[in-house]
């Protein structure tokens, strides 16, 4: 017959039928204008276009004034990111953050040297473009005899090297945008 281990079982199922009656009749419709909330400006009004949290110009708009970096939605000077893919088009890429202004290479050989391999970490650390936004980090290593990558030093001027070269990119796609303007 009945055992009593069953009337949790048996409650439950009550609940759950209970509570599917208090549901509302009928097929849930799109409010329109007629029965939405009629408050002055629509304050209730779910279905209204609401504020965000991130502001009128989007999470990392520094306002009306910033040009360069309004339109990108980039954490970073957009001219210094796209100056800095550009300048390390040819190493693979292992990661690139364009909201915390990091990009990372993976290791890469140059055909003249195949015992020898670099990595770049490039760091884009202001949304101006100034010359002390930028900062690159070489890593260098070579291959010993039995086959195994050492790290070696890499030449400090070679990091000052690459962010010349990308701040004059940068300069160069701010000039050309300019122009276009």
């Amino acid at each position: 017959m009945f055992a009593i281990k069953n009337i949790p079982l048996l409650l439950i199922a009550l609940f759950t039928v209970g509570a599917c009656s208090s549901l509302p009749e009928g097929e849930a419709k799109y409010p329109t204008g007629a029965n939405r909330a009629s408050t002055p400006g629509g304050a209730n009004d779910i279905y209204s276009k609401q504020e965000s949290i991130f502001g009128k110009g989007g999470l990392f708009s520094l306002g009306k004034d910033s040009k360069e970096n309004s339109q990108t939605g980039l954490g970073v000077n957009s001219y210094l990111w796209r100056a800095s893919l550009d300048t390390v088009s040819f190493m693979p890429l292992a990661s690139a953050d364009p909201f915390g202004g990091v990009i990372l290479t993976d290791w890469y050989s140059p055909e003249e040297t195949p015992n020898e391999r670099l990595k770049l970490n490039v760091f884009i650390l202001d949304r101006q473009l100034r010359s002390d936004a930028i900062q690159v980090k070489v890593f260098r290593q070579t291959r010993s005899k039995g086959g195994a990558w050492k790290d070696a030093s890499a030449a400090s001027e070679t990091a000052r090297q690459l962010e010349d070269s990308i701040l004059t990119r940068a300069r160069q796609l701010r000039v050309a945008e300019m122009h276009n303007n």
